[in-house]
């Protein structure tokens, strides 16, 4: 029988599956996400290059040289124009996979223009796969939402990589307060009501989407990895993770 604590995580997280449902049943209804469509990811949605360019118009952005972003096809315009603008950019692995869970693309290095490397598939091509130790200090991360209120809370796609890859960071020292935590969205996917939250969620400090800029009104950093709250079959599945747990 599960304990109250587990009683009360699987009623979060069944909440946080009834908020991606509603916004992916939005974004499907109303056109706005792409093929292949809104469900069971980070959606590309409709402007996305949109957004990303509102981004790179913030001071935090002309300020970071060093970027961290998440590998989701609704994020590639803003890892595009970080090369562009000969930013450095640490993109997560896919499901933070292997002993060298993130790739560095330095565009000074880079056998591709940057539209090219930014794309997920040529971004695992050509950057060179780093462990989390070998990352420097990250002035700007970039995070894939489904849900996000005006508080800078958000729901990713339930997985819980985004999480780990901050946590993971944070742990290292590389983010910090130093860092400014953005994400990218479609106007729908800001919602107004409160969106549920387990200790170990971060919030976004900004939220991007085609039409404006939202600094959010209580923007939370990670707090690191949570070994209480993370599954063994979970660490298991995270050569990262697993190689911690036992050094723990």
């Amino acid at each position: 029988m599960p304990s109250p604590a587990g009683k009360a995580v699987g009623q979060v997280q069944a909440a946080k599956q009834a908020v991606r449902e509603r916004v992916w049943e939005q974004l499907e209804r109303s056109g706005a996400a792409p093929p292949p469509g809104a469900y069971g990811r980070i959606p590309m949605f409709e402007r996305a290059d949109a957004a990303a360019d509102r981004l790179t118009r913030l001071p935090e952005w002309h300020a970071a040289r060093i970027v961290k972003a998440n590998p989701d096809w609704a994020q590639m315009p803003v890892r595009t124009r970080a090369l562009a603008d000969g930013k450095v950019v640490y993109m997560a692995v896919p499901r933070l996979a292997g002993e060298y869970p993130f790739i560095m693309l330095d565009p000074s290095r880079l056998s591709a223009p940057a539209e090219d490397a930014g794309g997920k598939e040529r971004a695992l091509e050509l950057g060179q796969p780093v462990r989390v130790e070998q990352i420097r200090p990250v002035d700007l991360a970039v995070a894939g939402s489904v849900a996000v209120n005006k508080s800078g809370a958000r729901v990713g796609k339930g997985g819980g990589f985004s999480d780990i890859e901050i946590a993971l960071l944070t742990e290292a020292g590389v983010i910090g307060p130093h860092t400014t935590v953005v994400t990218t969205v479609h106007p729908l996917q800001v919602v107004a009501d409160p969106l549920p939250e387990t200790q170990h969620d971060f919030r976004v400090d900004v939220i991007l989407t085609p039409d404006e800029v939202i600094r959010a009104t209580d923007p939370r950093p990670s707090p690191g990895i949570i070994w209480d709250d993370l599954e063994q079959a979970k660490i298991a599945e995270i050569p990262v993770l697993a190689r911690l747990s036992r050094r723990r």
